[in-house]
This record gives structure tokens, C-alpha cells and sequence, in this order.
């Protein structure tokens, strides 16, 4: 059968970047982009990679079909809405691929099934049944989700993914799907459904979570804790509202704290910094500075104690190597938090190599300049080492010149 296998060592990454992702505002991107970018993170070891939703237009049916011919190594699936026409659209849409996933969703929570699908529970649950086993006639790789699960009836839900299991679906995603949930409740929601869903020890739980509270991470930490297997995340967090589960955050958190999260995965992490630029140069906008892991200032240090610090030994304040996320390497800032040795050790680098005493005036007149920029660069020390110089030379012409006779 053409499934992942369910190992509880094994975390797999699924990539939304291309459907859920290009949802952002500003993030559209073309079927040539989306394909280049498809092969960018088929190289950084995505194992699901989906790649559109392909009843939403016929260029997202088109750049599904591309990457599904093209790409190889993750798996390629298409979103669809529980509905026959969406089902075999997706079918059509990731028929090339060497290995191929339908994904399927509707909602489960009342609000949603009230005001958006003015449906009842029991027409949600029979077009669930019908819809994943419509779905398995065309792939052995189904991925069910119940939309708006985190607020959504315990009992229902439980309902819902029971079905979806029944019907044939190999993967139960649970979305978090407008970041309403906290790391201790979607961690339990899971315990929960692997302890009431018959055959749950059957399929792989999925996470995937938004970002409007700024939990996105810590919930999907919170359900690999609680047995999830697969994770659903964009590079550099792009999509609806406030954006998803940054990859690149979760990759480097197993990285860093495997004492936390045994798992494994296929994510090569010294592609994470090259994908996330590669993505910014697509959609035009690059990643906050203050991003982590591939933010600009992710490895930058402006203040004097850190840069004495990391000069010293990096790990004083970097809890993981630039280069270990591909990164080019750390930076340090001149400005007015700085100190005497991060600036000496910049000169050095310049090829200025100062007296203790020269570097003593060179460092009050940076302090000087610092408090009236925000950041001092190269030229500017280097204009500081020449202005110094000179006025070094002009006094010992002075004091060995004599003086002019007056009349």
C-alpha cells in the first residue's frame, strides 16, 4: 500500500507553503515559482508537500499537475472539499506523481457547519464517509481534515474522525484552523482522540496550527508531545492572517532539543536558510529581522557583553551554529550597546591593528559616533582610524617644529 509508514520515532514534515501558504495577503506566486520553489523543498526533505487546492482555479490545477510530474521525493497532494467534483479534480490534479495524497476537509464545528455550510451534524458525517471513500478509489493515501476542530463538540469530533477512519483515510489532521487553541489543551484533544477513535493506532495524527496567538510552534511541540506524527507548516510561517507553524522553527527546536523530541525526520537543516530565501525572493518580501532561526537578526549581536561573549565562544549565546541552518555566519553590529573588543576585533578584521592607547581614543570617539547613529559601519570606523592618524601626525609636527618668532 502506498502510505507513510506510522513509527513513533519518525516525524514527517508536510509542507503547505504552496496552497495554504500562497493564501497569505502578497504571497501569490506564479506556476513557474511555485514549481522552482516545489524543488527547493523537495531538496530540504519534505515529505508531503502540497502543492494547491485544484477546484480553486485552473492555474492551481495546472501548477499541481507541473510539480506532480516534475518533482520526486516528497509526496504531492492536492487539498479538496468534502465534494465529488473537488475529490476528482485533485485526482486528475496529482495523477502524475510518483506518490500521490488527496486531502480532504470539512468542518466540524458548529459554527462553521451553522453560518458557512447551514448544514446538520448528520449531513456532515455522511458527506465525510462518502467523500474519503470517494477519495481512497482514486489513491491509498487519504488525508482527513476537520476544519475548525479546536473549537469544535468533543463528542462530534470524535464522531467525524471516526467516520473518516472507516471510509479508508490514512492521515487525521486536527487544525487548529484560526489559532484558537493552547499548547496543554491541543496536546490533550489528541491524547483524547487516539484514546476514543477506534482504529486510531491505525493512522498518523497531524497537527496543523495558526499563528494568531503566537502558538502556533508551541502547539505543534505540544502535539508531537502528545503523539502526533506529521506536522503541517510553511517556510518562514507564511499564510491565512497571522500565518502557520514555521517549519524552519520546528525543525531547528528538534534539532536543538532532541533531549525533548526523540524523533526523527527528513529535513535537511542547512537547506532551511537558502528555501526561506528563495521563498522571500518569490513573494518580495523577506522574514521579519527578528525571525528566528532565518530572520537577519536571528545570529546578530550588537550588545558588548554578548559579542564578548560569542567572540569568546559562540555558544555563550547561540544555542545552535549559523551554518548548522545554513546560515553564512553570525554578525556583530557596531552601535552604541557595543564594546571595546567587539569593535577591535572589527578593525582587526579591516586590517587595522591599534596600540592599546590608540585604541583606547579610537573607542570614546566610536562611542561618541555611536550615540549619534544607530549603527556604525566599516566606513565609518575606518574614517575614525584616518581622522586619528592624521591629527596624531599634525601633534608631533608641532611639538618638533619651533615655534614662530613674533615681531
Amino acid at each position: 500500500m502506498d502510505r507513510l509508514v506510522h513509527d513513533r520515532d519518525r516525524l514527517y514534515f508536510f509542507d503547505t507553503t504552496l496552497r495554504d501558504g500562497e493564501q497569505s495577503p502578497g504571497c501569490s506566486m506564479t506556476r513557474d515559482e511555485k514549481l522552482s520553489l516545489a524543488h527547493g523543498l523537495a531538496e530540504l526533505g519534505v515529505d508531503i508537500l502540497e502543492a494547491g487546492f485544484a477546484v480553486s482555479s485552473e492555474g492551481d490545477f495546472h501548477s499541481i499537475a507541473d510539480i506532480a510530474r516534475a518533482v520526486r521525493g516528497p509526496r504531492i497532494a492536492s487539498l479538496a472539499r468534502a465534494r465529488k467534483q473537488d475529490i476528482e479534480l485533485a485526482a486528475r490534479a496529482v495523477e502524475p506523481a510518483e506518490k500521490a495524497r488527496i486531502h480532504v476537509f470539512l468542518a466540524s464545528s458548529d459554527l462553521h457547519l451553522q453560518y458557512k455550510l447551514k448544514i446538520r451534524r448528520e449531513e456532515a458525517l455522511a458527506q465525510v464517509g462518502e467523500s474519503v471513500r470517494l477519495a481512497r478509489t482514486y489513491v491509498d493515501d487519504v488525508e482527513f481534515s476537520p476544519e475548525d476542530a479546536t473549537r469544535s463538540d468533543r463528542d462530534f469530533l470524535c464522531q467525524m474522525v471516526t467516520v473518516a477512519v472507516e471510509a479508508g483515510a490514512t492521515t487525521i489532521n486536527v487544525p487548529d484552523t484560526v489559532g484558537y487553541t493552547t499548547p496543554e489543551e491541543y496536546g490533550n484533544l489528541f491524547r483524547m482522540l487516539r484514546e476514543r477513535v477506534p482504529g486510531a493506532e491505525n493512522v498518523i495524527f497531524s497537527s496543523h496550527c495558526h499563528n494568531d496567538l503566537g502558538l502556533a510552534v508551541a502547539n505543534s511541540l505540544a502535539a508531537i508531545e502528545a503523539g502526533v506524527r506529521q506536522v503541517e507548516c510553511t517556510i518562514n510561517g507564511i499564510g491565512e492572517r497571522a500565518g502557520n507553524a514555521a517549519l524552519e522553527e520546528i525543525a531547528a527546536v528538534l534539532h536543538v532539543r532532541a533531549d525533548r523530541y526523540p524523533v526523527k525526520s527528513n529535513i535537511v537543516l542547512e537547506r532551511l536558510y537558502p528555501v526561506s530565501q528563495m521563498l522571500a525572493s518569490v513573494i518580495s518580501f523577506r522574514p521579519s529581522p527578528n525571525k528566528a532561526v532565518v530572520g537577519d537578526n536571528a545570529f546578530a549581536h550588537e550588545a558588548g557583553i554578548h559579542q564578548h561573549g560569542v567572540l569568546s565562544n559562540p555558544l555563550t549565546y547561540e544555542i545552535m551554529t549559523p551554518a548548522s541552518v545554513g546560515v553564512p555566519g553570525n554578525r556583530m553590529v557596531l552601535g552604541k550597546h557595543s564594546g571595546r573588543r567587539a569593535m577591535a576585533h572589527r578593525l582587526k578584521d579591516l586590517g587595522y591593528h591599534l596600540a592599546p592607547e590608540d585604541l583606547d581614543i579610537a573607542y570614546v570617539a566610536f562611542t561618541e559616533l555611536a550615540d549619534r547613529k544607530k549603527s556604525v559601519y566599516d566606513q565609518d570606523l575606518i574614517n575614525l582610524v584616518s581622522h586619528h592618524r592624521r591629527h596624531h601626525d599634525l601633534v608631533s609636527e608641532m611639538e618638533h617644529e619651533p615655534l614662530a618668532k613674533t615681531s
